[in-house]
């Protein structure tokens, strides 16, 4: 049988034509990452501190450029990516609210640490719900968390920073009181700590503010007129029985205190989508979801809530291949601790990627340049963003990794890494865009 020239013909034409493609590909990468390389270079504002800079091409599975790739740095609220591909893999869906079990007359109930009960943004009230609507009597059984109200290496003085709300087993409201101003008053919700709060007389303030002793829940303010507009939270001390009695006021019925080991057969109570925590938690880099989402973590594969031990099974069962082995030690960020490669960075944002498998979703959770959250302000204005990245800021810390849509329509992923700098903040960020916005015009 002789060859059919005209097959061989079509066959040795498509060849040229993805070589042609592939060498193209290979050229344009080596473009961008001379350029890159001599922008990091010439800047005199990214040359004075420790620098971490990964870009790769999403689709292509390779790496443009690198410069001190393999290094450590403090991410800060970079390591919410972490926290999100975690929970991506354990519960694409819906999040786990309360563990319970009937007997007789009684519902025992036990937390999971989910952040959203009660939540003022996320309004997960299905668990609330529940226990509303149960003609059993109410008895939390608490102990399943046993761990520090704070996280390794926060800083102590941050304690009535609404940043840092402690973290509980069944945490109520955010584990935060609201406080705005009313007709020369303060209205505070909870309305149970109203009794909680005094004016100082010794205190000299130029602007009014509410204050929180370390230890207790006393709270004061300055003797001074209280504006009309005025709106602050601040995080409660929190306990056992202030959160019972907290729960058995919000849900007008009593609820009693009782020692359980919870069984492994207990039955769940779900309050929200996932999708929509992972979001608040991105878009605002709002700590104290990222924390108990730990502990909710923990709860998929052992009785006590334990946010060290879900970072182990984390690593050890989603992130083993990461080319550099992280020191990860909380959800948030907020521990100087925590260090990440922007090898790393680059590998979690692509697991991210094929495991969402929905970019339009994915863009949709981060802060888009120029538009919306802790990138608002950091790139130009506009109804069509191209970055959508977590922020992660520190006093002389600054991060940005995440994704990055060319002109030519490419969607890459990047980790730019800033460490020890003393330059002001806004120098470094306008730096960085400087560099991001010409690889979207050039790439």
């Amino acid at each position: 049988m002789k060859p059919n020239k005209t097959l061989y013909s079509s066959y040795y034409y498509v060849l040229a034509i993805l070589c042609i493609i592939f060498m193209s590909s290979c050229s344009s990468n080596r473009q961008i990452s001379r350029k890159v390389n001599t922008f990091l270079n010439n800047s005199s504002i990214l040359n004075d501190h420790l620098v971490g800079f990964a870009l790769s091409d999403l689709d292509e599975g390779t790496v443009i450029y690198e410069k001190n790739a393999d290094k450590y740095f403090i991410p800060a609220s970079n390591t919410k990516l972490y926290t999100f591909y975690a929970g991506l893999k354990m519960f694409p869906d819906s999040l786990p609210s309360l563990r319970y079990i009937e007997r007789g007359d009684s519902l025992i109930f036990w937390g999971t640490g989910d952040p959203s009960f009660l939540e003022e943004r996320l309004k997960g009230v299905n668990a609330f719900k529940f226990l509303k609507s149960s003609n059993k009597q109410l008895f939390f059984s608490p102990g399943r968390y046993t761990g520090h109200t704070y996280g390794q290496g926060w800083a102590w003085d941050d304690y009535s920073d609404p940043s840092q709300a402690e973290i509980t087993e069944l945490p109520l409201f955010g584990n935060l009181l609201s406080i705005k101003g009313k007709n020369g008053q303060l209205s505070i919700s909870p309305a149970q700590f109203n009794d909680c709060f005094k004016k100082d007389s010794l205190l000299v303030y130029q602007t009014f503010t509410v204050d929180r002793k370390a230890d207790q829940n006393e709270f004061t303010y300055p003797p001074i007129a209280i504006p009309e507009a005025y709106t602050q939270q601040i995080p409660y001390r929190t306990s056992i029985l202030t959160t019972v009695s907290m729960l058995a006021d919000t849900l007008r019925r009593p609820v009693k205190l009782v020692t359980m080991e919870m069984p492994a057969a207990a039955k769940t109570i779900f309050n929200v989508r996932s999708e929509e925590v992972f979001r608040e938690m991105l878009l605002l880099s709002d700590n104290f979801i990222a924390e108990q989402l730990l502990l909710v973590y923990s709860n998929e594969f052992q009785l006590k809530l334990s946010g060290t031990d879900a970072i182990s099974h984390i690593l050890e069962k989603y992130l083993s291949k990461l080319p550099n082995k992280p020191r990860w030690v909380d959800g948030s960020g907020m521990s100087r601790m925590n260090l990440f490669s922007p090898r790393d960075m680059i590998m979690v944002l692509h697991l991210i990627d094929s495991t969402l498998h929905n970019r339009e979703k994915l863009f949709s959770m981060l802060p888009a340049g120029g538009k919306s959250g802790t990138l608002k302000n950091a790139y130009p204005k506009t109804d069509k963003p191209f970055v959508f990245a977590k922020t992660g800021t520190f006093s002389n810390n600054y991060n940005q990794s995440g994704y990055v849509v060319t002109k030519k329509g490419k969607v890459l992923s990047f980790s730019l890494m800033n460490n020890n700098f003393m330059a002001p903040l806004i120098k470094i960020k306008e730096e960085m865009a400087k560099m991001i916005i010409y690889i979207h015009d050039n790439f």
